[in-house]
């Protein structure tokens, strides 16, 4: 097997999502500004909330099926399914059609992540399952900051439903090559052939510990990288900033993830998951506490804008790369879409935290502070999991 086309191919799968990471953000000032379908910020809030309430479902569901039936066909139909709905988003009429789409489109966007980490788990080297997944999801952030470039350009250009239409149409022109190029996964098939899938729960023995501090963890991360990718731009607003230099923080934003991301998992690997995760955590919580301080100087606002991204969503990575140590591969995919899953709750309360500061009022600087502790209550979560599993769920006898 060609080691290359997978990496890519996972990178590009992850790219897509890290287009619906921003492009909700990045198309609300408009649609706040100019009531487009007849949009308010309350109805925003509640579109953002639909949609990831679809991407949570997806990701949960995914888990057993791509146990069961495999990593290929799983990330190929996930894609699809995204692409064709997230055009439809385009040619909404009302808001409650644009709503039902982001949800639908949800499913299929949910159901490719945990399906991608699963796949790159299984193909990283030993010991490098850190940096595999880091790496990948480097395509993540090269995704979210691509649409925020073009978000700075086409919105005004064509509108904010190009946005859509930009999206779909590049996920649809993936499938064929994704169809030619993009193997099975060598772990999965091996298992397979020496037995049939295990009914193993992630929530049985020694797992139900780990599972539940896992969980948290990923609640608090995607809180913080939803909650800022939706809301930054009109938080920095009211402090004072116009809606395009909220928007370039928006991209600086995730430009520090990039560079986070990269870093994490060279370090991840050479001096463990457990004290990596905890420390990326702990600093996240630091430097989003202290964007909440107002300073003049543009310059010094990017560097600190920057530093934030760097950690804060570095460490949710993390977090999906302890899973894949953690656990054996029959239930891996089922982890990893647990704790995808359970973790967009924390997405959509990210969003949903941020629109009730915004409508109070409030949002500069309180919400920083919600998500600093948001940061601290992960660390907390993750102090309680053991950084290895000494007996695998599927050690015992046949």
């Amino acid at each position: 097997m060609n080691r290359s086309w997978p990496v890519l191919l996972c990178w590009i799968a992850v790219a897509l999502d890290g287009f619906d990471l921003v492009v909700l953000g990045a198309v609300i000032p408009t649609l706040s500004k100019s009531g487009d379908l007849g949009f308010t910020d309350a109805s925003l809030t509640t579109a953002s909330t639909i949609g990831l309430v679809g991407v949570g479902i997806g990701a949960v569901a995914i888990g057993p099926l791509t146990d069961r039936f495999g990593r290929r066909i799983s990330l190929i139909s996930s894609i699809a399914l995204f692409s064709v709905l997230t055009i439809a988003v385009a040619f909404a009429q009302t808001t409650t059609q644009f709503t039902a789409l982001r949800f639908f489109a949800g499913l299929g966007l949910g159901a490719c992540l945990p399906t991608a980490l699963a796949y790159m788990s299984e193909h990283a080297p030993a010991g490098r399952g850190g940096s595999a997944v880091t790496r990948m999801m480097t395509g993540y952030h090269v995704g979210a900051v691509l649409t925020a470039l073009l978000a700075l350009w086409v919105i005004d250009a064509f509108g904010w439903e190009a946005m859509f239409v930009i999206g779909g149409v590049a996920g649809l022109l993936t499938l064929p090559l994704m169809w030619a190029k993009l193997p099975e996964s060598e772990t999965y098939l091996r298992r397979t052939a020496e037995k049939p899938p295990r009914s193993t729960d992630v929530v049985s023995g020694q797992y139900l510990r780990i599972s539940l501090g896992l969980w948290v963890a990923s609640f608090m991360g995607l809180l913080l990288v939803y909650g800022l990718n939706t809301w930054l731009p009109k938080i920095m607003g009211e402090a004072g900033y116009s809606i395009k230099a909220g928007t370039s923080l928006l991209l600086v934003l995730n430009v520090g993830a990039v560079i986070g991301l990269l870093v994490a998992g060279v370090i991840s690997d050479s001096r463990g998951n457990k004290p990596t995760v905890l420390l990326w955590f702990g600093l996240a919580a630091v430097f989003l506490a202290l964007l909440s301080i107002k300073l003049e100087s543009s310059l010094l606002v990017y560097v600190a804008v920057l530093l934030t991204g760097i950690f804060v969503f570095s460490a949710q990575v993390l977090v999906y790369a302890f899973v894949g140590h953690l656990y054996p591969p029959e239930i891996r995919g089922t982890a990893l879409g647990a704790a995808a899953g359970i973790g967009r709750v924390g997405a959509i309360v990210g969003p949903s935290l941020g629109g009730l500061l915004v409508t109070a009022g409030v949002a500069y600087p309180w919400g920083f502070y919600a998500f600093a502790v948001a940061a601290l209550l992960a660390v907390l979560a993750l102090a309680t999991v053991p950084a290895h599993v000494r007996e695998p769920a599927h050690a015992e006898s046949s």
